[in-house]
């Protein structure tokens, strides 16, 4: 890679805020359909049932050169009650912070008194709306559409989010939409996603319905009760938050096959979908390879991490301190993520649940300033420089923070860097700067030589 195209990436990875489009609607008019549909992946869960989507979920799209923040939400209800209420609330949050709004409705059923109370709504928002005719599969439904300009929004878009008929038009009209200068107002967002993830038969569903106060999901001792994550929104020490509880991680998703293949992929989208992860081990039984898994998989997604090990009073002092001697040396790995002794049967330290995630969240979201990182650089590496290679003492000429959730720092080298070292960076970085609960991704873009156009 030429100094030119790590200097277009940088630039990149530090671009302005982008614009915001919201995706709203009631229940069961194809919202997630849709965002499946203008992703190009199944990222959104769909199901043939109202109110699947119950929190706002944001994902990065592109269409035409544009990047944009397209956000999924729960089914709109204006005289929603409870856990509805709540549901609606997001989306109109969701709408307060967007740059545009795409509404959508049921070309089948066509405008009912809730897309009319929604409206009234976006129109007191005034902001960029699209009105979206969904399931209009064929020509012959068009005329099904003309009703719909009683809602006072504008030219309906008839489209077939399942099929994908008339999406590019609408992508069109989308992006001829944004504005000049964006928003990017959607940091000021509603509970933090939290999911719940471990091995089987680990106690996530008792400690969902310990922290509801209420039973939210299935318990039985039989392994594999849940099949589907179950999002609950729930309050710990005075906030908010959105708990997703996830099938038992037995194996990768390539690996799993039938009814585990869909339960496997479902987790995985909601640990993608979440903002940190909580892994929960079973403290009363030594750290098993499932364990290990787990772990993997929540670091690899990128998200903020906490160890919460569950069935604490279980444990004796006896397994007190083999347990001390396996987290040394089975999970040292992520000896930077917080750690918490609950017990889901009894409610110890549940509510220490909320500042751990806190932590997690504050180093997942944690940025340097580049002035500070090269002073910082620069020090280390006259204290402890990297070991000479084919007479060549490798060094960072200039680094940045590209990127936070997770950190992602680019370091501009003259030549390669050993493993070794990068790990020493990494390690220092923990120490110095703290970065609690989250992984770190250090990307070396070595300097190309020269030599060879000189010869030339």
């Amino acid at each position: 890679m030429t100094d030119e195209a790590t200097w277009d990436e940088l630039e990149t990875n530090e671009r302005g805020p982008v614009p915001t489009v919201a995706v709203v609607g009631r229940p069961n008019v194809g919202k997630s359909t849709l965002v499946n549909r203008i992703l190009g992946r199944r990222a959104a869960v769909v199901q043939d049932e109202p109110g699947v989507t119950r929190d706002r979920v944001a994902y990065d799209a592109e269409w035409a050169g544009r990047d944009f923040s397209l956000v999924d939400t729960g089914g709109w209800d204006p005289d929603a009650e409870g856990m509805a209420k709540a549901i609606a609330a997001q989306a109109e949050l969701a709408i307060k912070t967007a740059d545009v709004v795409v509404f959508v409705v049921d070309s089948r059923v066509g405008a009912t008194d809730a897309d009319e109370a929604a409206a009234r709504i976006l129109h007191r928002a005034k902001k960029r709306v699209i009105l979206v005719a969904n399931k209009v599969d064929s020509e012959r439904m068009n005329s099904d559409v003309a009703d719909l300009w009683s809602l006072g929004l504008g030219e309906p878009y008839p489209i077939s989010a399942l099929h994908g008929r008339g999406s590019g038009d609408l992508l069109d009209q989308i992006v001829w939409a944004f504005p000049e200068k964006p928003t990017g107002q959607l940091k000021e967002r509603g509970p933090r996603r939290v999911a719940l993830v471990g091995k089987p038969n680990v106690g996530k569903s008792s400690l969902l319905n310990r922290i509801a106060g209420e039973d939210r999901a299935v318990v039985d001792n039989v392994a594999g009760t849940t099949v589907d994550p179950v999002d609950s929104l729930v309050e710990i020490d005075g906030d908010d938050w959105v708990l997703v509880d996830t099938a038992g991680l037995r194996k990768r998703v390539k690996f799993a096959s039938g009814t585990e293949y869909y339960a496997s992929l479902r987790t995985e989208h909601a640990v993608e979908a979440a903002e940190v992860v909580v892994v929960l081990l079973d403290a009363s039984q030594p750290v098993a390879e499932q364990d290990q898994r787990v772990l993997t998989q929540a670091v690899e997604s990128g998200r903020a991490l906490v160890l919460a090990f569950n069935k604490w009073d279980l444990v004796d002092e006896d397994r007190r301190y083999y347990l001390e001697k396996e987290i040394d040396r089975e999970l040292a790995q992520v000896a930077w993520a917080p750690r918490v002794n609950v017990s889901a049967l009894t409610g110890r330290a549940v509510a220490k649940l909320a500042p751990a995630l806190r932590e997690a969240l504050g180093g997942w979201g944690q940025r340097i300033s580049t002035g500070e990182l090269n002073q910082w650089i620069s020090t280390l590496q006259a204290a402890t420089p990297h070991p000479v290679r084919a007479n060549k003492a490798p060094k960072v000429l200039f680094a940045t923070q590209a990127d936070t959730e997770p950190p992602r720092f680019i370091l501009f080298t003259n030549a390669k860097f050993d493993k070794q070292y990068l790990k020493f960076i990494q390690r220092r970085l923990r120490e110095d700067f703290g970065f609690p609960g989250t992984p770190i991704e250090l990307v070396v873009k070595p300097r190309e030589s020269r030599k060879k156009d000189k010869h030339k």
